[in-house]
């Protein structure tokens, strides 16, 4: 591994021998469904008064939250996104986004 920046502790060596320690990303693994305790709330702040739905709360991989955005997304038949570990929703599906959920086994309120 060549990247200077994950470097712990030391900037530069003249040891030949010397073995740089880098950072290691954490992967966080993802909760099965009856333990992720999600939230679904409205929002329409800096939105241009648009109203979204939020999901927040998930633990685990982007690629598990991403799916489940997808999933989201299908269901309610609108576009969304996944920025920051929350789900954007576009429009107003607080109680459709709940019932999917809970059908799916997720703890939502």
């Amino acid at each position: 591994m060549s990247d200077k920046k994950g470097r712990i502790n030391v900037v530069y060596s003249t040891n030949p021998d010397f073995n740089y320690e880098y950072e290691e990303e954490e992967t966080q693994a993802t909760l099965p469904p009856e333990q992720q305790s999600l939230r679904v709330t409205l929002d329409s702040k800096q939105r241009a008064g648009k109203t979204v739905t939020l999901v927040d709360g998930f633990v685990g991989t982007e690629e598990d939250l991403k799916e489940l955005a997808k999933l989201l997304k299908s269901k309610c038949g609108v576009g969304g996104s996944v920025k920051d570990g929350q789900i954007i929703i576009q429009g107003a599906f607080k109680d459709k986004v709940l019932a999917i959920l809970q059908a799916n086994k997720y703890r939502a309120k």
